[in-house]
């Protein structure tokens, strides 16, 4: 029996306690894992996360090892084939902003080097560490979250709200939010 203090959100399941203690907050500079925690964000919202976790395998398929130049490239036909397939959030919307968003990345890298170096740039490249006591502590937004997702709408993102900005920050490892008593809080 595992008896690890963690976030209190990570013990529902065990795929959403791996996650947990394996990837989420750990900082990333990897593109590809920074594309693929934006879809897979976007592609949660209004969702439970533990559902995309268990069609994280299906994401990784469909949109070819989330290799942005690829899903760039996804043509109508594409894009109608991925709402029917049954290994992901088939949501029209939330389809076509992964393929937008793809381009996005692209433009961004191709403007600032990379799309981790544009991420890293809003906390002055280094992760902004809480100290919360309790999940009810955690915001679902914050005002860096909020100045992300405007500066992502402004580039043409989509499904990049500050409620979703600030799940990807939290994920990616730009904000630390394992709270105080979790076992991963001083490990990442």
């Amino acid at each position: 029996m595992d008896r690890r203090i963690r976030c209190e959100w990570a013990n529902g399941s065990p795929l959403g306690a791996a996650y947990h203690d394996a990837e989420w907050g750990v900082p990333s500079r990897d593109d590809r894992h920074l594309f693929e925690m934006l879809v897979l964000e976007g592609a949660q919202a209004g969702l439970n996360w533990d559902i995309v976790l268990r069609k994280r395998d299906g994401y990784r398929k469909a949109f070819q090892g989330f290799d942005p130049a690829k899903v760039a490239r996804f043509d109508r036909r594409r894009r109608e084939r991925l709402l029917r397939d049954p290994g992901l959030v088939r949501n029209r919307l939330k389809i076509e902003a992964a393929v937008v968003n793809a381009r996005m990345v692209l433009e961004v890298s191709e403007e600032r080097g990379s799309f981790a170096a544009y991420l890293w740039d809003f906390v002055d490249g280094r992760p902004i560490k809480n100290a919360w006591m309790s999940k009810g502590q955690v915001p679902a937004e914050t005002p860096l979250s909020r100045a992300l997702s405007k500066d992502l709408v402004r580039r043409g993102f989509r499904f990049v709200g500050p409620t979703i900005c600030y799940a990807f920050m939290q994920g990616v490892g730009l904000v630390n939010d394992h709270v105080v008593r979790c076992f991963r809080y001083r490990q990442v």
